[in-house]
């Protein structure tokens, strides 16, 4: 589709002036006809914009390669992935992994194991290890933002296994990149986090690993995996910093590790929507705006 220079004016003018997505729902629904889709423009306009949350599912869902980029498919596509998932469902059931009791993000679990061919013996089968508590963190969140379990265990599965298989070998560098942008943003809290040993135990796995699940409230959290979904980890370290940058007075005042760790922890929900956009605009300062996809 070509530029539109009046479209792109009106866009970058409400933007400057505040009006932040006046034109952006428009915007989507005109890709959102494209057949096929183009999967490109998707991730920039996500990359660009938080997601109207009545399209949000759907977007997601075609990034992460549930759905098929031509819509006509669509239905067909999810036909057979309902068969899946109530093929799997069943033959867990048969083997006796699980039954009406077992918790909805336990049974995805199961699932994702069996799928991925790790699934563990029933006379074996033990207390989550941590790389399943990220999977249940990640499980957990992803419910309260789906509501049907067809689309929330599919939503799950490709969402980790994406993450995995794109950002594997980033994730031991986003706390490296952190200390770096938290010493240009504000050194002195930089230092003061090295100097009580607090730097080196910040919840890493909380922040980058779950990516934020049991952190931020799913309101936030969405806005950040909008990122994460079309393409972009750094997202999770700009919001770390921004956490880091919000709470810094209070981040000061405590001279112990483990009550930075405790606070970071169990920050207060209410001002996470602030974080995450600041976060975002950090996010655009340092690594650019990618260009309007319409």
């Amino acid at each position: 589709m070509a530029d539109d220079p009046q479209r792109n004016f009106r866009s970058a003018y409400y933007e400057k002036v505040g009006f932040r997505g006046v034109e952006e729902k428009k915007s989507l629904e005109i890709l959102l006809k494209d057949n096929p889709l183009d999967l490109e423009k998707l991730s920039t306009f996500s990359q660009r914009f938080p997601l109207p949350s009545m399209y949000r599912i759907h977007v997601w869902k075609v990034l992460l390669g549930i759905l098929p980029p031509h819509s006509d498919s669509h239905n067909l596509v999810g036909g057979y992935r309902k068969e899946q998932y109530q093929d799997i469902l069943e033959a867990l059931e048969v083997m006796r992994y699980i039954n009406a009791a077992t918790p909805s993000t336990h049974v995805y679990l199961r699932m994702f194991q069996l799928e991925s061919q790790v699934l563990p013996r029933c006379s074996e089968t033990t207390a989550p290890d941590e790389e399943n508590e990220d999977f249940l963190s990640i499980s957990r969140a992803m419910e309260e933002i789906v509501d049907d379990p067809i689309d929330c265990y599919w939503l799950i599965k490709c969402f980790v296994n994406q993450f995995h298989t794109k950002f594997g070998d980033s994730l031991p560098h986003l706390p490296k990149s952190l200390e770096h942008y938290l010493s240009q943003e504000e050194p002195r809290l930089l230092n003061h986090l090295k100097n009580t040993g607090a730097l080196a135990q910040l919840p890493y796995g909380l922040w980058f690993r779950r990516c934020f699940a049991g952190c931020l409230p799913e309101s936030s959290l969405q806005r950040v995996w909008d990122k994460v979904i079309s393409g972009s980890c750094k997202i999770l370290v700009f919001v770390a910093l921004e956490i880091l940058l919000s709470y810094k007075i209070m981040l000061m005042g405590i001279n112990r590790p483990e009550g930075v760790v405790k606070f970071l922890c169990n920050i207060p929900q209410e001002n996470t929507d602030a974080i995450v956009t600041k976060a975002i605009d950090l996010w655009h300062k340092y690594c650019g705006t990618p260009m309007h996809a319409v």
